[in-house]
């Protein structure tokens, strides 16, 4: 799996969807997502939280800039 520069976590374009890892559950059945994420370092899941936010958004931060803006400002004659 690909990862950001500095080893911050893998890139939204790096990680693919395992098709046959799935499953049907009730919403009724308890579920073991919490135990899953307990397993985790506070640091693992906040890289999960950005990696998820970063898919849903579409924002890949090796290609974003900061938007550059030119303002002409007049100056009146002396």
């Amino acid at each position: 799996m690909n990862q950001k520069p500095g080893g911050a976590g893998p890139t939204p374009h790096s990680v693919k969807v395992d098709r046959s890892a799935f499953s049907v559950a009730s919403v009724l059945e308890p579920s073991d997502e919490k135990a899953y994420w307990l397993s985790k370092t506070p640091s693992e899941r906040l890289q999960a939280a950005e990696l998820m936010r970063q898919i849903v958004y579409g924002y890949d931060p090796s290609t974003t800039r900061p938007q550059r803006v030119l303002e002409i400002a007049q100056r009146s004659p002396r």
